[in-house]
């Protein structure tokens, strides 16, 4: 290319920087591109946003969940079958020990039972079954989501037990004592067998309930499709649900993603070809606890809903579940399909994204989701927490290639990985709930 002509060239490509940054187009964020070679081919280099740090490997056992505490405590945790524990510490950079120890991780009457040649999670409110999710609270509580509804291997075929009531609970251990404090169980009425309680948010101002103790609200992803979400009054116990079976809390059907580039279909051994079933999978407050953020994991689609509608409790509210249903709010297409959430201190809604090995935020004054970071390691980003450090933490766990959907074959790598990146603009942990 002659000189003038590469002159003019280069001319034409900045004003069409220009004009890009001019008509609002996020310029530097298309990092995801890059130029090599003599010929300036275009290629997709696989990441963007700020420096991933590798914090812990996991090497024994898959992880799930996990909560990071005040003083800098990391907690894990492991949905069971063959699992000697489904709660975990963090106690180096490569390995774990249950938490707090491995007698309370051990229901002395076995993980399930089985009646009439129907499997049951075990009814012990006293034990850890399988642990789904964690969350810490500045009170240097550490709140432990356990779903009763461990899998179990029959025939080399894995089945998925159904929840007998006791099993489903929420339980709060002192880290100062480390002693459980408190559990919370839930009636068949709120926990059905089917409900799969997935993860947790927390809203302890005293203004939240009438009780003044605060809330917590839980998201039941029922692969079987009852799903919607459950609430604590923390002060009296009383639970309720909200949204059961919304088409916002559904599983869309036959979805087929891709991961890593591959399409994929669910193949469990003994079954015919399936596709994904979880229904509702994440959600996040917003920073006032006003507005709660959720969808399903197969879903490319955002909702909301004022929390004022969750926390109406159907029991003294004959409208309170058509007025919750009325309420939810479509925020359209955000990207791709989403797992776990997270949120900061500056109200940013962080959505795991396993299609793109990447986090979105959805910036709820725009209305728009954004890029925030994306990196090969991230290969099935599942569960994130906001450090009070100004980290975010999140679990990478190779979901797609455990054997339960690979006709019995894993091809996961070990390790598993905890990833931690700064929050952007000084974000830190959301205290205002609490």
């Amino acid at each position: 290319m002659a000189r003038t002509q590469l002159c003019i060239f280069l001319v034409v490509i900045h004003c069409l920087g220009l004009g890009a940054a001019q008509a609002g187009f996020p310029v530097e964020l298309n990092s995801t591109f890059s130029t090599t070679g003599s010929r300036n081919v275009r290629i997709d280099t696989g990441t963007y946003g700020p420096p991933v740090e590798e914090y812990h490997y996991f090497y024994d056992q898959w992880p799930i969940g996990l909560a990071v505490s005040k003083t800098g405590r990391v907690f894990t945790c492991y949905t069971r079958g063959t699992y000697n524990y489904t709660l975990g510490e963090v106690v180096n950079e490569t390995a774990e020990a249950p938490y707090p120890n491995l007698e309370l991780n051990t229901p002395p009457d076995g993980l399930y039972s089985e009646t009439n040649g129907i499997m049951f999670g075990s009814s012990d409110s006293s034990h850890f079954i399988s642990v789904q999710a964690l969350y810490v609270t500045p009170d240097d509580t550490l709140w432990v989501l356990d779903s009763g509804r461990p899998t179990i291997n029959q025939s080399s075929r894995p089945s998925s037990t159904y929840a007998a009531p006791g099993g489903p609970k929420l339980v709060a251990i002192d880290l100062s004592t480390d002693k459980v404090t408190r559990t919370y169980t839930l009636p068949p009425s709120v926990h059905y067998p089917d409900s799969y309680m997935n993860d947790l948010r927390f809203d302890l101002r005293t203004n939240a309930t009438a009780a003044g103790g605060g809330i917590v609200y839980i998201v039941d992803s029922s692969n079987e499709g009852r799903t919607g979400f459950i609430m604590i009054d923390l002060a009296t116990g009383e639970s309720w649900r909200q949204l059961s079976q919304h088409p916002s809390t559904l599983a869309v059907y036959e979805v087929v993603p891709s991961y890593n580039g591959i399409p994929f279909y669910q193949r469990q051994k003994g079954h015919t070809l399936g596709f994904q079933s979880p229904g509702n999978d994440g959600a996040e407050l917003d920073q006032h606890g006003e507005v709660m953020y959720y969808s399903a994991l197969t879903t490319d689609y955002l909702y909301s809903i004022e929390t004022k509608y969750l926390r109406a409790n159907p029991s003294l509210d004959p409208l309170a579940d058509k007025r919750a249903s009325d309420n939810v709010k479509n925020l359209r297409q955000r990207g791709g399909n989403a797992n776990g959430f997270a949120g900061d201190s500056l109200g940013n809604v962080y959505m795991l994204m396993p299609e793109h090995n990447a986090i979105f935020i959805y910036n709820y004054t725009t209305g728009l989701t954004v890029p925030y970071v994306r990196d090969s390691r991230m290969v099935w980003p599942d569960s994130a927490n906001a450090g009070w450090d100004g980290y975010l933490y999140f679990t990478i766990n190779q979901l797609p290639y455990q054997p339960d959907l690979n006709d019995g074959v894993d091809g996961r790598v070990y390790p598993g990985l905890i990833l931690r990146v700064k929050m952007p603009d000084g974000a830190n942990k959301n205290t205002l709930l609490i």
